[in-house]
């Protein structure tokens, strides 16, 4: 047994970066229970002209499967680039939080939600029960989104799979529209999102796009 563990230790060690769970989660709460009022109105006039839309709640809530799925499939397949998405998603939600905990902010944008229209306006107002309209800016929604479709485009094993590439690109950007369909957030948490993953990108795969440039082959380059 304790050779069994040592095994499975050093096959599956690369498990310790997940405990970063038990930073963000209790920090996020805390943020949830203090931000309740006196905090910044993240609204510009472009979220006005975006109407709600509950069926959005579909690819909002695939997110969670998403991100999960994506970090659980390298997790098997390729350590290091587990560890490039880990690195990727960890770096933005703490600096999201440190924003979100220097900035309070939050929105104005939720509409009332009959539970009782349809089953995409239950889950929606079930939503709202759960989530506050606190620690929006940044949207992580948009913002893991963006880093897991990167790393399903940069994964070796994923490069044959179009398929795969395709439906995660649209997912990408179903999750990202949600955001703001379902007044979760604003634009500007979307265009915040999207500037912090444009500046961490180039520090967690540096060096990733010289090394695909390296190893194709002669004719495509």
């Amino acid at each position: 047994m304790k050779h069994f563990l040592k095994e499975l230790l050093k096959k599956y060690g690369h498990i310790w970066i997940l405990g970063y769970g038990f930073i963000y989660l209790p920090w996020f709460m805390h943020l949830e229970k203090t931000v309740t009022s006196n905090y910044h109105i993240m609204h510009s006039s472009l979220d006005d002209m975006i109407p709600f839309n509950e069926y959005f709640v579909i690819p909002y809530l695939l997110w969670f499967a998403y991100v999960t799925a994506a970090i659980a499939y390298l997790f098997f397949k390729n350590k290091e680039e587990y560890y490039r998405l880990c690195a990727f998603l960890f770096t933005g939600m703490t600096l999201s939080l440190l924003i979100c905990t220097l900035f309070p902010n939050g929105t104005d944008l939720r509409t009332a939600v009959n539970p009782d229209k349809n089953l995409c306006s239950r889950l929606v107002y079930m939503l709202h029960q759960a989530d506050t309209n606190t620690n929006v800016f940044p949207s992580i929604h948009v913002y893991n989104s963006i880093g897991t479709h990167i790393a399903v485009m940069k994964s070796e094993s994923l490069k044959k799979h179009k398929v795969i590439r395709i439906l995660s690109g649209i997912l990408m950007v179903a999750i990202c529209m949600a955001t703001v369909s379902l007044k979760q957030h604003s634009v500007l948490d979307v265009a915040g999102a999207i500037l912090l993953s444009a500046a961490i990108y180039p520090l967690v795969y540096a060096g990733s796009t010289q090394e695909e440039t390296e190893n194709e082959p002669e004719y495509i380059r």
